[in-house]
């Protein structure tokens, strides 16, 4: 009957153990899913901007050189004005002189002719004159339009390209709130992952203590349906048979008797029979797993971390074929001290107290570490 007991007992640790697990994996993986997915766009954000920058630094050479060329037509410009401006100034003094003389200097100048062909010559030397000046002038007025005409077309270039600067500059600010956005989502979905998985290691640790503290009772149980409980010895303390018998532990603590692990062992006896509780400091008023450690070892001089995953990497690992008294049993969640011959001391759990197990592989042993 009483065996049934512990198999339901301990049937009944292990579902309540997985009850917690698959929601909190969902709940983790849901959240891990939507981080590759926020990373994934906001990768894409990134190379978007990259390109957009690339695009905005070539437009900027673009009306560098733009304004080089406005410029240098600006510069043509004044040539081309000037030398209109000179040719008008030029002509309309000829045809002052021209009209201030009269008929009378270009009549001399026929008169005045040699020959046939001569006075031919200057006719056509007189009709050449004006024929050029005005050709000149043409030339002149028609290159500076030409000069105009380029210099406005690159103005209007330039307003476009600003007008388009703008526009991916905004898209830049766009782009940026956008990925600042999408960084502050990963932070904040990286913080709710990692509180997640904080409360499932809470919660799988108080499920492992809770494991630890029935699968103790079975394990007190089914040992007092096969054994007879030992005789109490005028100490106090018992080890006999892997269960305490004591109800309060020893009347009078005795002070550590050497620096070796049987000494460690027989310090840690004084203190079998007083109460388990989580959290607690007191080797007599009451006290869990890692603390019994911690406050054992501390009689001895060596200072231990508080946790049992902690305690799990202090001194140095050992194999259980080697193990001797003094050196720590470490399990998924508990810790101990090896007796020596097999067994362990520890606080074992609130129904239990501290106590001595005979068998120390009552439970899956993950390593031994000797600290002392």
């Amino acid at each position: 009957m009483k065996k049934r007991i512990v198999r339901a007992f301990i049937s009944s640790v292990v579902l309540s153990s997985l009850v917690a697990s698959p929601v909190f994996a969902t709940s983790i993986e849901k959240m891990q899913e939507d981080k590759s997915k926020a990373q994934s766009e906001a990768a894409s954000l990134q190379d978007e901007l990259t390109q957009l920058l690339g695009k905005i630094n070539d437009l900027e050479a673009d009306i560098s050189d733009k304004e080089k060329e406005i410029e240098k037509a600006g510069e043509e410009l004044e040539v081309a004005a000037s030398k209109q401006t000179e040719q008008y100034d030029d002509m309309k003094l000829r045809i002052k002189y021209m009209y201030e003389n009269g008929d009378s200097s270009l009549l001399e100048a026929l008169l005045s002719a040699n020959s046939f062909s001569d006075l031919i010559n200057k006719a056509e030397y007189v009709q050449g004159v004006h024929s050029y000046d005005r050709k000149k002038l043409e030339e002149y007025v028609e290159i500076t339009k030409e000069v105009e005409q380029l210099k406005a077309n690159l103005e209007d270039d330039y307003s476009e390209m600003k007008t388009m600067e703008q526009n991916l500059e905004t898209e830049q600010e766009s782009l940026n709130a956008t990925l600042e956005s999408k960084q502050s989502e990963i932070a904040q979905l990286d913080q709710s992952i990692q509180q997640a998985i904080e409360e499932r290691q809470r919660a799988e640790q108080q499920a492992r203590e809770e494991a630890a503290r029935r699968e103790a009772e079975a394990q007190q149980a089914a040992q007092q349906t096969t054994q007879q409980p030992a005789q109490q010895p005028s100490s106090g303390n018992s080890t006999t048979g892997g269960n305490n018998t004591s109800s309060g532990g020893s009347s009078t603590i005795v002070k550590p008797q050497g620096r070796d692990g049987a000494a460690v062992v027989a310090y840690a006896r004084q203190f079998i029979g007083y109460p388990y509780v989580y959290g607690g400091n007191s080797l007599t008023g009451g006290i869990d797993c890692s603390g019994f450690t911690q406050q054992i070892y501390a009689a001895f001089g060596v200072s231990l971390p508080r946790t049992s995953y902690a305690q799990a990497y202090c001194g140095y690992e050992i194999p259980l074929s080697q193990a001797q008294a003094g050196d720590l049993l470490v399990y998924d969640g508990h810790v101990g001290i090896y007796n020596g011959t097999g067994g362990i001391v520890h606080a074992s759990s609130p129904s239990v107290g501290i106590t001595e197990f005979s068998n120390c592989q009552y439970r899956k042993l993950l390593c031994v570490r000797r600290v002392l």
